[in-house]
């Protein structure tokens, strides 16, 4: 393993920046916030990538938490081929959109009724758009570091890449499309309940991911999770918990099933279309039935529920019913998170976990929400992310993101990997 040589990865970097901004299709990709270029992936199978240059990864990226089954699953592969053989595509109704609907009621009830989508951006905006038009209201909720997309209105104090730009939100938003968002600090039930003595009977919705993953991976307290659905439920606000990320990866349920907490309206994404564009929201039939034809509010997509990703998502959400699928994830990850505990102790690192995803920290204080993950140094993540791309691991770029593992990281791999992290921590 290793990557110091990639010469064909940056004449493809090159080539890209002649005719797509920035040479990359969403802005993390690049590298720069750690120092350095992308690469350009061959192809991908288990746990691993590998570059145009022939370098192969251990990945602990999984296309942003995509892949809970590790890449290039086989039966995921054949239903997708398969669908293709019938039409990649009809702008009609398929009774596989029906089919894995079902399926994610099945494991989301509170999702009376989904309609799919083809990202959680589109998935996120339209929640918020059905949960204003089912209240009457227009002010919504969200909290810092979280992100739910890159809608107009859900740019303020954003995760992700975003938490790299200065002002934490995005050139060309007009100040009139973010005044109705309100961003309040996460994990912190005492600013919330003031936020809704004051302004509660105006506020539509409250949106939240239940487990942080776009600031890095953040834990709520369970006391926080329970005060957005009192709160909400006390105001007639709408709650939205948004499981693009956890869904179907903290628990086939997700992080509702996890903590017991049941929001009024949920959105997924990623592990749901197994590994192709694909994302849903959802929630009580009374919300729900505000949606066009039934109601006035309107949402609509040429690709929504895609023959061939309905077809990926309905294999991959069968394999992840096979028994204790979630126990054999959760006790693999506990160990390795266990000793990556005794690695970094004295170091100045937070370790920050749930379930199969985790963050380091490069921080020497907890880190419980955003203002405590952008004290973290983003200088001796780089050092650490080049590093670990030197042993052969392709870690997510950004101190502000997560890690994923899936059930192909076996104990061997995983062991290489707390090798490499010892090596490489600094």
């Amino acid at each position: 393993m290793g990557i110091n040589n990639r010469p064909l990865s940056q004449q493809a970097f090159e080539r890209a920046r002649g005719v797509i901004p920035g040479g990359i299709n969403s802005p993390v990709r690049a590298l720069r916030s750690v120092g350095t270029t992308p690469l350009f992936i061959k192809q991908a199978n288990r746990a691993y990538i590998e570059d145009i240059d022939g370098n192969t990864l251990i990945d602990f990226c999984m296309s942003w938490g995509v892949f809970i089954l590790g890449h290039n699953n086989p039966a995921v592969s054949r239903r997708a081929i398969e669908a293709i053989g019938r039409g990649s595509s009809y702008g009609i109704p398929s009774e596989a959109e029906t089919v894995l609907a079902e399926r994610v009621r099945e494991a989301f009830p509170s999702m009376e009724r989904l309609r799919f989508v083809n990202s959680g951006t589109e998935a996120t905006m339209s929640a918020i758009r059905v949960a204003r038009g089912y209240t009457g209201r227009d002010t919504l909720v969200k909290f810092e570091g979280n992100y739910h997309g890159h809608a107009d209105h859900l740019l303020v104090s954003a995760g992700s890449a975003v938490a790299n730009i200065s002002t934490a939100s995005s050139a060309g938003v007009p100040d009139d499309f973010t005044k109705h968002t309100v961003c309040l600090p996460y994990n912190n039930v005492e600013a919330l309940e003031q936020y809704f003595r004051n302004h509660g009977d105006t506020t539509a919705a409250v949106i939240l991911e239940p487990v942080a993953c776009n600031m890095g991976v953040v834990v709520p307290t369970i006391d926080f999770l329970k005060a957005t659905r009192r709160l909400t439920a006390q105001y007639g606000a709408i709650l939205i918990f948004d499981e693009v990320i956890t869904g179907f990866r903290l628990a086939f349920g997700g992080a509702q099933q996890r903590f017991g907490i049941k929001p009024d309206m949920t959105t997924v994404g990623k592990i749901v279309g197994g590994g192709f564009p694909a994302a849903a929201f959802g929630g009580r039939a009374d919300i729900m039935a505000m949606l066009a034809p039934d109601g006035p509010v309107y949402q609509a997509g040429t690709l929504s529920g895609n023959p061939v990703a309905m077809a990926a998502g309905i294999e991959t959400l069968h394999q992840l019913t096979f028994p204790r699928f979630y126990e054999k994830l959760e006790e693999r990850s506990n160990r390795f998170i266990t000793e990556l505990q005794d690695i970094i102790r004295g170091k100045d690192i937070q370790l920050n976990h749930c379930g199969s995803m985790f963050t380091l920290f490069f921080n020497e204080h907890p880190v419980r929400n955003f203002a405590d993950a952008r004290r973290s140094s983003q200088e001796r993540f780089a050092r650490y992310f080049k590093k670990m791309l030197e042993r052969g691991i392709y870690v997510s770029p950004s101190q502000f993101e997560g890690n994923f593992i899936s059930e192909c990281h076996n104990d061997d791999i995983l062991k290489y990997v707390l090798k490499s992290i010892k090596e490489s921590i600094v």
